[in-house]
């Protein structure tokens, strides 16, 4: 058999795993080392939103073939976290947040979808807060939190695009942050961090940020604050795009001071194509560590938006197309090992919450008012029992660790002894562990426009396909690596999921 089954308790391994990271005041950290970690990660959810399908049991974790060719992939890549947008709590996962885990990568997670009564309305956001819609928000809670790679739940994406929104939405997405804050700290043996990713729209960013993480009355431990702050930020375009011209200089400076991590959730400006991908010396540089805890490319698979990094067929075969390189090349200029071994400062005194008050709101319109809705009939027994799923989630062992799937180069030859390597225990992918060895040819030189600071932000659904340039590479796979996961809440079409 691929795996063989055998439950663990929380946090116990087989073989190795990596260590459950911690929120601790506005860094993430490693709580045996003392180091922060920074994110360096893979927006994930192959099939887009039809990857996500109840009736036909399937979601981005539960084909342990696809998640093996992916993590593998990811794995040489250099990626350390993924982010999974919608999940089915009803599906076993066992085998595919195990080879996570064991390739050493951890899972931030949505807990909405798009799917009617499992996201909130966002123009009536009221008309869909009820227990049937927390009961399951809970379940994923229950189907992720055994696992030691689960690193966060995003209680929100990008439900607050506009005033408009801003007008509804905030106290809603502030109570599910609360509720699963509290069922996190009632039926899970360790804490679990809850967020939210933000549109970077900054007309209502810095209004979200200031409405999610200030404490009520001023209380550091109040469970309606957010536990991290994230962005989908699209504004670092082309070769061109500067520190100052994309406007990351004023995302710098306006969350300076922080009291909770702040990352990307989604970034990767994809026009000009071919991407160049030239934020990344930034994003893991001294303009910006001190402030952000690194970011979330958008996407591993191609997709309607032309996104992708990966071409995956029908019949589970997979191609890498030349924005893989382009990335990989940028992550190969850096030293991740320094970068992921800075030590948490204890001298320094950390930044506290600031307490909750309608001034902190400056656009009109914008909801400044922090009184949450109480939970809805039928909640307080869920919240106090906890909720039932059909199976006990646990790491499993893994016996075969090697690619059963047809992966090919972007000239279409074959890769060869394509593996995913367990790493030793508390270790996480770092780029540059495993290498690719050959040269890049290109006819192609990409064309590029510097952003402006207000690009959209979040990835466009008809953008053009273009043809990327072969490059002509080979892998050589064998040496140990490891990744990271992400799931979160998303908003499309008036739903926030």
């Amino acid at each position: 058999m691929f795996m063989h089954a055998a439950l663990v308790a929380l946090g116990a391994t087989l073989g190795a795993a990596v260590t459950s990271l911690e929120v601790e005041n506005n860094y993430f950290i490693n709580p045996v080392t003392k180091t922060r970690f920074q994110i360096v990660g893979m927006a994930y959810q192959p099939g887009g939103s039809a990857g996500y399908n109840p009736e036909k049991r399937l979601d981005p974790l539960s084909d342990r073939d696809h998640c093996l060719r992916d993590a593998a992939l990811m794995q040489v890549l250099g990626v350390n976290a993924i982010r999974v947008y919608n999940l089915d709590p009803d599906l076993n996962h066992d085998e595919c947040a195990s080879i996570f885990n064991a390739a050493g990568m951890y899972m931030l997670l949505d807990v909405n979808s798009p799917l009617p009564g499992e996201s909130l309305m966002s123009l009536a956001p009221w008309e869909s807060y009820y227990a049937a819609y927390l009961n399951r928000t809970f379940a994923i809670v229950e189907a992720f939190k055994n696992y030691p790679n689960t690193l966060a739940f995003f209680s929100g994406n990008e439900v607050i695009d506009n005033v408009k929104t801003g007008s509804t939405v905030p106290p809603y997405v502030r109570a599910v942050t609360r509720d699963l804050k509290d069922y996190i700290s009632r039926h899970s043996s360790r804490k679990i961090p809850v967020g939210y990713s933000a549109a970077d729209v900054r007309d209502v960013l810095w209004d979200s940020y200031n409405y999610f993480q200030c404490a009520e009355d001023g209380d550091q431990n109040d469970t309606s604050r957010a536990d991290l702050f994230a962005l989908n930020s699209y504004s670092w375009c082309g070769s061109d795009a500067t520190f100052q011209s994309s406007g990351y200089n004023d995302l710098v400076s306006g969350f300076t001071g922080s009291p909770i991590p702040i990352f990307y959730s989604e970034y990767g400006c994809n026009t000009p194509s071919p991407r160049v991908f030239t934020e990344v010396p930034t994003i893991y540089g001294p303009e910006m560590t001190g402030v952000f805890s690194g970011g979330i490319v958008y996407e591993y698979s191609q997709e309607e938006n032309n996104y992708g990094l990966v071409e995956i067929a029908d019949d589970g075969s997979a191609t890498l197309l030349g924005d893989y390189y382009a990335l990989l090349g940028q992550y190969s200029k850096l030293d991740f090992s320094k970068i992921q071994s800075e030590k948490v400062s204890t001298t320094s005194s950390p930044p506290k919450a600031v307490k909750c008050d309608s001034k902190l709101i400056t656009t009109d319109g914008f909801n400044d008012n922090f009184t949450l809705p109480v939970l809805p009939p039928g909640a307080p027994e869920l919240l106090q029992n906890g909720v039932k799923i059909g199976y006990r989630p646990a790491i499993i062992d893994v016996d075969d660790w090697e690619v059963k799937s047809t992966v090919k180069n972007t000239d279409g030859s074959a890769i060869k002894g394509l593996k995913v390597v367990q790493l030793s225990e508390d270790q996480s992918n770092q780029p540059g562990t495993n290498t690719f060895n050959g040269t890049a040819t290109s006819s192609t030189t990409p064309t590029s426009s510097g952003g402006n600071g207000t690009a959209a932000s979040t990835p466009s659904e008809d953008a053009a396909p273009s043809h990327l340039p072969a490059h002509n590479w080979k892998i050589a796979v064998g040496t140990s690596v490891g990744l990271v996961i992400l799931f979160g809440l998303g908003g499309v079409g008036g739903l926030l999921y």
